[in-house]
């Protein structure tokens, strides 16, 4: 059983203009609302793979009934801690003229790390098989907190994957998740380096894996690919050329599909391929669509 757990969740909001002018009155599209955060759209990745999961996150307010009726619509399993306090929204506006895409992404208000306490507890009566802790922290949560999803996820015998970047990414050093995805950049503040080659990567991966980070490691690179490494492999994904339409959750699409693949016991090469086609995939749709299956897997099979 796959549990996904969002500390931060949101409501993506994202609508069309013909273009942004300042001091202007805008006329905008219908605004589309859809259940958003790190590991909630990891879920909604893993449904689109035909594979069952449970969305754990806090909620609270407006946002946070819309978050769960949105979620309940697209059967989505999920479990929702009552924080007292408004869900954020994001907002998502696609400049139609020039295909540009604007991401206003909001820090949220500050959740009770109590709160958050009793979500991270309910991981273990879950006792699931793979935990993804997806997304940023929600104002007022020190950077451990992803350490302690980790020690909680081992607990119960879970492997634990981490998506998330800055100073949270750089706090599991030494934890041993499972796996985790940083870009390049957040590879060399994890390593206190300025400057990585793309061909450096893989040994610079392999060094944090000895520094305790994780288990396994994939450095997302975008257009370039994605490498995955573990203490002796090392493999590389070129990513294919595609139509993209939007960047909304492609990350969590690339963490969905390598977690499927995991799951499945597939082999490390297949699964950074797949991450990478799932990635890809999602870039193909507008919004925060995600990617469809059949998209994926015709990427895949283009990859072997």
């Amino acid at each position: 059983m796959i549990l996904t757990v969002t500390l931060n969740p949101c409501i993506d909001k994202s609508s069309k203009v013909d273009k942004l002018k300042p001091e202007s009155k805008l006329r905008c599209t219908e605004v589309v609302n859809e259940p958003g955060g790190g590991g909630i759209n990891v879920s909604k990745a893993l449904q689109r793979l035909e594979t069952a999961s449970v969305a754990l996150f806090p909620s609270g307010g407006h946002n946070g009934n819309m978050l769960c009726s949105l979620l309940t619509e697209e059967r989505i399993t999920y479990h929702a801690v009552d924080t007292q306090v408004e869900t954020r929204e994001n907002w998502i506006v696609l400049e139609t003229s020039t295909n540009n895409q604007f991401r206003f992404t909001f820090p949220g208000r500050e959740v009770q790390e109590e709160t958050i306490k009793t979500l991270v507890e309910h991981i273990r009566s879950f006792t699931p098989s793979y935990v993804i802790a997806s997304g940023s922290l929600p104002p007022g949560l020190p950077d451990y907190f992803y350490g302690l999803i980790v020690k909680n996820a081992k607990a119960v015998g879970a492997r634990c994957i981490v998506d998330t970047s800055g100073p949270a990414l750089q706090a599991l050093q030494g934890k041993g998740a499972y796996l985790i995805k940083p870009n390049i950049g957040e590879l060399c503040k994890m390593l206190n380096v300025e400057w990585l080659d793309k061909e450096e990567v893989p040994d610079a991966a392999q060094q944090a894996i000895r520094d305790g980070f994780a288990e396994l490691i994939a450095v997302s690179m975008g257009p370039d690919g994605a490498w995955l490494m573990s203490s002796d492999e090392k493999h590389y994904a070129a990513a294919p050329k595609v139509e993209k339409k939007s960047t909304v959750g492609a990350g969590d699409s690339m963490v969905a599909g390598m977690t499927y693949m995991l799951q499945q016991n597939r082999s490390l090469k297949e699964v950074i391929a797949f991450g990478v086609a799932c990635g890809s995939a999602a870039t193909m749709n507008e919004g925060t669509q995600l990617f469809k299956k059949a998209d994926a897997e015709r990427l895949f099979a283009g990859m072997s």
